[in-house]
């Protein structure tokens, strides 16, 4: 039933790309630690950038706990399911990375995501994954649901933030600087792009 491949392309490319929505798994390393499970979300977020590599824009939350796990040891799962269509599973198991705003690589990895306003979710960073394990598994339990829009809540909330007050909105987060075990989380102050004169 499930197939293993060398890189993400054709239809299996296609597929990730259609989807709605995935999920992202991360967990620390410690044995007790707590396991994060996340949906994602907003058309245009998402970007394959090579054969064996995704990115997907990480938007201002009440948490951090993927940035944590991944600072703290790299380990991420990507998940997609089809909602809609024959049934199917695509899991990228790999190595994360999250690339702030201040990063020299943050511009040219921005404009992958040429679809979506950044400037109304409060981004903080943009996770790159390379793949070290794409497989797909049948999904035959997963129901049939319909796709219907966008929620526009998040931007409807995050679109009056400025760097200084969404920096202030996160300091006040218990789990954003740490995360739930205590791991280093996003960098604050909110870490910017340099200014230019």
């Amino acid at each position: 039933m499930g197939k293993v491949y060398e890189r993400i392309d054709g239809r299996l490319r296609t597929f990730i790309e259609e989807q709605k929505i995935f999920f992202t798994a991360t967990a620390p390393l410690a044995g007790d630690g707590t396991v994060n499970l996340s949906p994602k979300g907003l058309t245009g977020s998402f970007a394959v950038l090579d054969e064996l590599t995704v990115a997907y824009l990480d938007f201002a939350g009440s948490n951090a706990e993927t940035i944590a796990h991944l600072r703290e040891n790299g380990r991420i799962t990507l998940m997609w399911c089809a909602f809609t269509g024959p049934p199917n599973i695509v899991r990228v198991h790999g190595r994360g990375e999250p690339v702030f705003r201040d990063d020299p690589r943050f511009p040219d990895l921005l404009e992958h995501f040429p679809d979506i306003d950044v400037a109304e979710h409060g981004l903080r960073a943009i996770i790159v994954v390379t793949a070290e394990l794409i497989r797909d598994t049948c999904g035959f339990a997963v129901p049939f649901m319909d796709y219907r829009e966008d929620r526009t809540l998040h931007a409807d909330r995050f679109r009056r933030e400025t760097d200084d007050t969404l920096s202030a909105y996160f300091e006040k987060k218990e789990h954003v600087a740490s995360s739930i075990d205590g791991l280093p989380g996003l960098p604050l102050p909110l870490p910017l792009p340099p200014r230019t004169a």
